[in-house]
This record gives structure tokens, sequence and C-alpha cells, in this order.
């Protein structure tokens, strides 16, 4: 359920009023989060934490780089954190870490659904947010698609 809203107000005033409150409480946990540099904008239908393109220009779709997002979707919730999808040791260590919480994982490559903001561990959110300072994913990346090129030669 892809959004055709253009700013992040305007996505936040078309959820009904009970995911709106949701949507904004973890918007305000990542936001407490993000390490600087990434930016806060609406991109692929969804809030999106992203490497600005001046930073990291050489994406294979040619779009920012995508670090974390934040939607309403038609039968639930979902944080994406694409900046621990990578990262082995990381989304293990997530993995892990949500099942200590005792709330029900419900968990896709990157993207963590809720139904209710009660079933989200928003301080593991936060820290998971946090974790990942941006010169240090950009890094990852360059390094992951450079041994994806040379395996392609």
């Amino acid at each position: 359920m892809q959004s055709k809203s253009t700013t992040i107000e305007d996505y936040l005033s078309n959820l009904p009023d009970d995911r709106a409150e949701q949507i904004t409480r973890v918007r305000q946990t990542i936001l407490e989060n993000l390490p600087e540099g990434y930016e806060e904008t609406m991109n692929w239908g969804m809030i999106s934490y992203q490497v600005p393109l001046s930073v990291y220009p050489d994406t294979y779709n040619k779009q920012p780089l995508l670090y974390a997002a934040l939607a309403s979707q038609k039968n639930h919730m979902a944080v994406y954190l694409s900046g621990i999808y990578t990262f082995e040791d990381r989304y293990t260590a997530f993995e892990a870490a949500y099942r200590e919480t005792g709330k029900r994982l419900d968990m896709g490559k990157s993207c963590v659904r809720f139904r209710k903001i009660e079933n989200l561990p928003l301080e593991l959110i936060g820290k998971t947010i946090a974790s990942l300072p941006m010169v240090d994913f950009v890094e990852h990346v360059k390094k992951v698609h450079s041994r994806r090129k040379s395996r392609k030669k």
C-alpha cells in the first residue's frame, strides 16, 4: 500500500487517527536516535531515512541509499531496517535482542511488522537506528558493491 503523499505531514494526515498516532511515536523514536547525516523524507511511498545522493550517488537505481523507513501497510505497520540487512552479525544480534524483549518478532528481510505500538520494542528500534553512523553504513555498502562487481568479472 504505497502512498502518493509527497510530504510527511500529508502522509500522516491521510492515515486513520490510531495509525497516525502510532507511526508518529515510532517516527519520534527514529528521529531521536538517527545518526547525523541521514535525511528524513518521503520516498518509495514511505517515510524514509536515507543517505543523500550528494554523499553516495553510486546506487544501482540512482535513488538515495535507504537506511530505514516507516510505513502503514494494509494489514500492519512496518519499520524497515535496511541498515542492518547486509550486516549478518547486526541482523542476528537484532533478532536475538528482539526475542529477549518477549515480544513476537514478525520480520521479513528488513521489515519489522507490527499491528500495535505495544508489540514493538521502541527502545530496541532506537538503539538499532543509533547503532550505525552514516559513514560506516556507506563504507560497508561500498565494500559489498565492490565485491559484487569483482565477482561479475
